[in-house]
């Protein structure tokens, strides 16, 4: 910074020291020293020179810094949106129901219901006939003699209702009922009639319905 400022050209040289009075601002400024040798050298400084030098003496204004930048309040950041939560309601529904069935004969079939297939199944008796004779009607004898006989004659007496028993299958297993039933149609449907693919292709219709509502799907 000295060498800079022996390069600048300066006020009018002042054999003497200055004034002891300073101006007003002369706070603000900064007074150097320019002081040179009898050789010719030439030094700066911030306090007078010796009386074997030549005095130059400069005023310089003393660097500040810039004002403060006044302080505004930074806006306010916006609010973040509140994001809305969407709520669905999944209502999973149980498969319909399937019973399972067995007849009296020990055959097993599944059902939508429980009713058992009714049917009214008639009812058999034994009649034995009589033959009129001397001292009223008599059974028949057996032939070659001996005791009477008395054939017996198998005769509806009525009807009854006859239901097969039923119980109701887990949701789990109604699934792979399901499931299997939709793969027997399939490998059926390659070998049956024409007519009967189209029963086949109903049946597995209400099937795949039955298994996207209840069983997620096929």
């Amino acid at each position: 910074m000295l060498s800079c400022l022996a390069l600048l050209p300066f006020a009018a040289a002042a054999a003497d020291p200055p004034p002891a009075s300073t101006p007003a601002g002369a706070a603000d400024n900064v007074r150097i020293y320019r002081c040179v040798g009898s050789n010719g050298a030439v030094s700066l400084q911030d306090a007078p020179c010796t009386k074997a030098h030549q005095q130059q003496v400069l005023d310089m204004t003393r660097p500040k810094d810039p004002p403060p930048r006044p302080v505004t309040a930074a806006p306010a950041a916006a609010a973040a949106p509140v994001l809305q939560r969407e709520v669905r309601v999944v209502t999973v529904q149980p498969p319909q129901p399937m019973y399972e069935c067995v007849t009296s004969e020990g055959e097993r079939y599944t059902s939508d219901n429980n009713d058992g297939n009714p049917r009214w199944v008639p009812t058999w008796g034994y009649a034995y006939p009589s033959f009129p004779g001397p001292g009223g009607p008599h059974p028949p004898h057996p032939p070659g003699g001996g005791g009477p006989w008395q054939p017996g004659v198998a005769v509806p007496m009525g009807s009854v209702l006859v239901r097969d028993s039923c119980h109701a299958l887990p949701p789990q297993e109604v699934c792979a009922r399901l499931r299997d039933r939709r793969w027997e149609l399939i490998r059926r449907y390659n070998s049956a009639l024409q007519s009967e693919r189209q029963e086949l292709m109903r049946e597995q219709r209400g099937i795949d319905a039955r298994l996207e509502q209840d069983c997620g799907g096929t």
